[in-house]
C-alpha cells in the first residue's frame, strides 16, 4: 500500500486459496485470500518495511510495519510462499480454487465460488 515492501514473481502462481481461520480473520478483517509461489522464484525488491510475526509454533506472517498491509505466509520448512492475492499489481491469473478452514468463517459474509470448502486444511 505504501511501497515500503515490495516483490517480484517470476514463475507460476498457485491457484488462490480463501482461508477463514480465526487468525487470518483477525489479520484482515475477513478472510485471506491467497496464492503462493515457489520461494526460488519470489523476489522481494524492497524490504523496508517488512516485518515478520511469528503466529504459530509453524509458520510466520509478512507484513509492511509501515502501513500494516498484510502480504506474506510461510509455513517452517516449505519451498513456497503464500502471497496475498491482493497485494499483486495488476491480474494474476490465478482462479479461486476452493476454502479451508470453513468451519471458523465469520457470521457477517457467505462464503461463495471455488470448487470446495473444508472445514480443516490438510496438506498432502
Amino acid at each position: 500500500l505504501c511501497g515500503a515492501v515490495s516483490y517480484e514473481v517470476h514463475g507460476p502462481l498457485r491457484p488462490i486459496i480463501a482461508c477463514h481461520c480465526i487468525q487470518c480473520r483477525k489479520q484482515t478483517g475477513t478472510y485471506m485470500s491467497a496464492t503462493a509461489a515457489r520461494d526460488s522464484d519470489l523476489k522481494i525488491i524492497r524490504d523496508a518495511g517488512l516485518k515478520w510475526y511469528r503466529t504459530s509454533a509453524k509458520a510466520r506472517r509478512g507484513f509492511c510495519q509501515e502501513c500494516g498491509s498484510s502480504l506474506l505466509w510461510k509455513a517452517d520448512g516449505s519451498a513456497h510462499t503464500s502471497i496475498a492475492a491482493g497485494s499483486i499489481d495488476g491480474p494474476t491469473g490465478a482462479p479461486l480454487e476452493g476454502h479451508i478452514f470453513c468451519e471458523s468463517a465469520g457470521d457477517y459474509y457467505e462464503i461463495t465460488g471455488g470448487a470446495y470448502r473444508l472445514d480443516r486444511w490438510t496438506s498432502g
